[in-house]
């Protein structure tokens, strides 16, 4: 009986702390659907922030409008620390320039930066590009019509694609998609021809990487040319971060910052953004804070020179 006894306790006791852990569990939220590379970096780091908050860790896709749902989501959350999201910088510090928002930069708060990509322009292995020169020539031979994807309006990829026709004099059609992974579908498909996003998706999916948005050649892609080179000062980076909804207390905010340090160091992690080509750029709550801020007037510059507001 005293032994039924201990085990009905064990049991209870390890009932009981499941339960509140899945009372306290994390919701992380990514504002693209499954399949995606913000989707694919939230399920790599799952594991590890959830051993790193001690804490169950609930990935939750809200896709739509280039990431803005999402992260309007994440400002009408509760501020304790329960509700986190995964984002790529454009959704919060370009999309609010180029189309307006429903939220605004102080609804958010930066706790650290996990990411930077490259932006490539790419495009499949038999589509007949090879150059940006192919592209802007079929361009003008087809003013309009030669279609390119992106992952939604107002978007650092749509941007510097926009950037680019401005600066070439070309016009080409925008075909948006909800995330990567429906381009990748649309592509295969032979629907469009021409995908500007994140670098990993290169290998990932064995395309052809027609230029890169660099100053400098990257060493993934030693024989692409950046747009400096090829006469066009187009610089562009998809980095990725961490975010709470203002007023989280500052203690919470600590705690989150500490395990994305842990998680971001952890073998897991490192290896899993390895196999998917994605460099990681950890950067603390100060200066991510910092950089968001800059990043936030760098781009509002950026689109009032260019007049990049999209419809």
């Amino acid at each position: 009986m005293l032994r039924l006894l201990y085990a009905m306790g064990l049991l209870y006791a390890a009932l009981s702390i499941s339960s509140a852990r899945a009372q306290n569990a994390v919701t992380m939220i990514v504002g693209y659907p499954p399949g995606g590379a913000t989707d694919l970096m939230a399920r790599i780091m799952q594991p590890e922030l959830a051993i790193a908050l001690n804490s169950q860790v609930v990935v939750k896709n809200t896709a739509g409008a280039n990431g803005t749902v999402g992260a309007l989501e994440l400002a009408r959350s509760r501020p304790d620390g329960t509700t986190i999201l995964l984002a790529p910088g454009g959704s919060l510090v370009l999309t609010p320039h180029t189309r307006g928002a429903p939220f605004q930069q102080a609804d958010f708060l930066p706790v650290c930066q996990v990411t930077a990509a490259l932006v490539v322009m790419m495009t499949p292995q038999d589509s007949g590009f090879r150059t940006l020169q192919d592209v802007i020539a079929r361009a003008r031979e087809t003013r309009g019509t030669l279609p390119y994807a992106s992952t939604g309006p107002g978007g650092t990829p749509h941007i510097s694609m926009i950037a680019l026709e401005r600066l070439t004099g070309i016009e080409m059609n925008h075909i948006p998609f909800r995330g990567s992974g429906e381009v990748m579908q649309a592509m295969a498909s032979k629907q469009v021809p021409l995908f500007t996003d994140q670098g990993n998706l290169v290998r990932q999916y064995n395309l052809h990487p027609i230029a890169v948005f660099s100053d400098v050649r990257a060493p993934e892609f030693p024989d692409t040319p950046t747009m400096r080179e090829l006469g066009h000062d187009l610089v562009f980076t998809i980095w990725s971060g961490l975010y709470a909804p203002a007023g989280t207390p500052t203690v919470v905010l600590d705690r989150i910052e500490a395990a994305c340090r842990r998680m971001m160091s952890a073998p897991a992690v490192v290896e899993g953004l390895r196999r998917m080509d994605m460099p990681i750029q950890y950067r603390s709550r100060t200066d991510f804070a910092a950089y968001h801020a800059a990043e936030y007037a760098r781009f509002g510059k950026l689109v009032q020179d260019f007049n990049l507001r999209v419809n």
